[in-house]
């Protein structure tokens, strides 16, 4: 598997877990919660994976630099909103409100990444350096997820 198939697996995965938590109704605070953490965690570990892993290598390229940063600002309002999420109470018209702005950012970047991103990034990375970057990833994701549970 290389990069861009592990981060695409990533994108799957977060939106079932918008739609999922999209769906709930203000009164089912405790499924929010619990979605709302899942997501939480997996969108914030996903974006540093991106930040860490990916888009360093393609910000030095003419081809790909403006979509790093678009990228980067992407993740930069998600992370505001997760926070803002984070914070208010999930029984509220409000708290939906935000939470549809986040899936809207998030689906947005995901198209971003898989049409225009991935594609240009594909003919810049070797598939030997995109394998490693997977394992490099996943290691990373694996560290993180166990010191989670500690």
């Amino acid at each position: 598997m290389d990069v861009f198939e592990l981060l695409k697996e990533d994108h799957a995965r977060l939106k079932v877990l918008l739609q999922d938590l999209e769906d709930t109704l203000e009164r089912e605070v405790l499924t929010r919660d619990h979605l709302f953490l899942h997501l939480k965690t997996e969108l914030t570990l996903h974006a540093e994976c991106e930040e860490t892993y990916l888009y360093p290598i393609l910000s030095g390229s003419r081809t790909t630099e403006a979509m790093v940063l678009e990228s980067n600002v992407a993740h930069k309002l998600a992370k505001t909103l997760l926070a803002e999420l984070d914070a208010e109470p999930k029984d509220t018209i409000a708290w939906s409100a935000k939470l549809k702005v986040l899936g809207g950012i998030l689906r947005l970047q995901v198209q971003h990444e898989e049409w225009e991103l991935f594609p240009k990034a594909r003919l810049q990375i070797s598939e030997e350096d995109a394998e490693a970057i997977a394992l490099d990833i996943e290691a990373f994701k694996a560290e993180a997820l166990l010191l989670q549970l500690c």
